[in-house]
């Protein structure tokens, strides 16, 4: 059973950090894609970042890309989210998904509030 839990949201000021974790249980990183997303109040929900497969390759959004680093540790089968210079737009809700690889099957987080204000 595939099981996704999210830490490390609160509150920061803008141009703070903060490192978000994911600890995931009931699967291996070779084979699955893990994202994280956002999702701002009245938006949609917004793809972020992803570490995919055996060879931990990462794909950015172009809004975050030089800010944010995706990494894992697979001994700790956690995968972080390192976010610099916050920008208060980037207040939301952050979700982490792991999607096995050739496949539609995806599981959910149930995510982390990340607020960006003064």
């Amino acid at each position: 059973q595939v099981q996704l839990v999210e830490s490390g949201g609160g509150l920061v000021q803008p141009g703070g950090s903060l490192r978000l974790s994911c600890a995931a249980s009931g699967f291996t990183f070779a084979t699955y894609a893990v994202s994280w997303y956002r999702q701002a109040p009245g938006k949609e929900r917004e793809w972020v970042t992803t570490i995919t497969g055996a060879a931990g390759s990462t794909n950015y959004a172009a809004s975050v890309k030089g800010r944010f680093t995706i990494s894992r540790d697979i001994a700790k089968n956690t995968v972080y989210l390192q976010m610099n210079s916050l920008k208060p737009d980037e207040t939301a809700v952050y979700y982490c998904n792991a999607r096995r690889l050739f496949s539609a099957t995806n599981y959910w987080g149930q995510g982390t509030q990340v607020t960006v204000s003064l």
